[in-house]
């Protein structure tokens, strides 16, 4: 039986990379979420034309995650394909504004926005996941998070220059570990993937003095991937790591 993927915002990124990684691997099914409007994005033909290992395959549906019900129309699209089960769920796609706003600029609606994107859309997606995974043998669920969604670590990364972001990962955390204790039958976790080589990586470098962001998509997507094969409920699962499996402060 293959393996079921499901990764939110395949369309460029961190979750593209996950994408391919995990058609690399044999018997896997890769449910890839995109907007409407990235569908003829280059990262999507990409994927559409990626090599996949034998017995993978790619499944493209279509979520925006300032739609409360998107995600739910999206898994009867996975359902009337024959998908009975979910393995693993990637909430991935979110974003940054551009440039960032600090706290004492920081709009009403840019603070709304963000949020929704960041923390509403992901809990949107696992409400409309969860019955697919409770199917699953050894079902997991993954946030990807930023470090700027640490409260502790807030003083050492200086997160409210970008306040709207960091405010919305801090809340997709707190989700992300109510998931964990509300649902003991699964696997939890949030990941940190680093200062990673995407459109808002390379900018948050540069204004930071650095030429660009510490890692390639792939070297991210690596190391989170290790930390995914390897967690387990009664270790890993309700934490926050990064890329290299160092646990990180709420």
């Amino acid at each position: 039986m293959a393996t079921v993927v499901f990764i939110s915002g395949v369309s460029r990124g961190i979750g593209n990379g996950f994408a391919k990684a995990y058609l690399s691997r044999p018997q896997h099914t890769v449910i890839g979420s995109i907007r409407e409007s990235a569908a003829s994005a280059p990262g999507v033909e990409e994927l559409k034309a990626f090599p996949a290992a034998d017995g993978s395959k790619l499944l493209l549906v279509t979520i925006e995650n300032t739609s409360p019900s998107d995600p739910q129309q999206a898994l009867q699209v996975v359902k009337s394909h024959g998908i009975e089960h979910l393995d693993l769920v990637i909430a991935n796609a979110g974003g940054s504004p551009l440039p960032t706003t600090p706290l004492d600029r920081v709009t009403a609606e840019e603070m709304t926005t963000t949020y929704q994107v960041n923390a509403v859309g992901p809990l949107m997606l696992f409400q409309a996941c969860r019955p697919l995974l409770q199917k699953a043998s050894s079902p997991k669920w993954v946030s990807i998070s930023t470090g700027g969604g640490s409260i502790s670590l807030m003083g050492k990364i200086r997160s409210w220059d970008g306040t709207s972001y960091a405010a919305a990962k801090a809340a997709l955390n707190w989700l992300t570990r109510a998931i964990h204790f509300t649902n003991e039958w699964l696997v939890v976790l949030a990941l940190n993937p680093g200062l990673t080589q995407t459109e808002p990586g390379n900018w948050i470098a540069k204004e930071w003095g650095l030429e660009k962001a510490t890692y390639t998509i792939e070297e991210s997507v690596e190391g989170m991937m290790i930390v995914i094969d390897k967690a387990t409920r009664d270790e890993v699962s309700g934490e926050f790591f990064n890329l290299k499996n160092e646990k990180l402060p709420w």
